[in-house]
């Protein structure tokens, strides 16, 4: 069974505020991956209809500064399918509300996890239905072929870390 990837599309605005802000008057980086979290695990739970959890994010790249007199448009679908696995593409439009301008601040690619083990995703596959969502799923293999590449590292990395207290 097939699902367009507008059918999982989430979007959000968020004004940018001074408590959003760090010393150099922008937004905090960990402001804006938590609202992509949460913007994303709505296009998860929308292809899901279960609780998903945050299993990795990638490809994170913070583009342009978000200021305060801005505009943030969070949008959040689904490019690929798994078993009980799924990939979200995230992007952040800015707008300079001032001026109208606006600019890709920010986009990372999210993989989520169904929390129950008894359930599986159930569908096959995605349709991309603009240029933009074919470009995304068109490369949703080779991403999950890295990321399964890139675990076994990871494993070696976690396995090596100490629990001992330093202090």
């Amino acid at each position: 069974m097939d699902i367009k990837c507008n059918q999982t599309l989430a979007v959000s605005l968020h004004r940018v505020f001074n408590a959003d802000l760090n010393e150099h008057g922008t937004v905090f980086g960990g402001r804006i991956l938590e609202l992509v979290d949460g913007e994303a695990s709505v296009a998860a739970m929308r292809i899901t209809h279960s609780t998903v959890v945050t299993a990795a994010m990638d490809h994170v790249q913070f583009l342009k500064p978000f200021k305060l007199q801005d505009s943030m448009c969070m949008e959040a679908y689904v490019t690929g399918v798994g078993h009980r696995s799924l990939e979200v593409f995230v992007k952040v439009i800015g707008e300079h509300l001032m001026t109208g301008e606006r600019f890709v601040g920010f986009t990372c690619f999210m993989t989520y996890v169904i929390q129950d083990p008894n359930t599986e995703i159930k569908f096959d596959r995605v349709i991309p239905e603009n240029g933009e969502q074919k470009a995304m799923v068109a490369g949703y293999e080779t991403r999950r072929q890295h990321r399964k590449a890139n675990r076994g590292k990871q494993e070696q990395i976690i396995n090596a870390i100490s629990t001992h207290k330093p202090w």
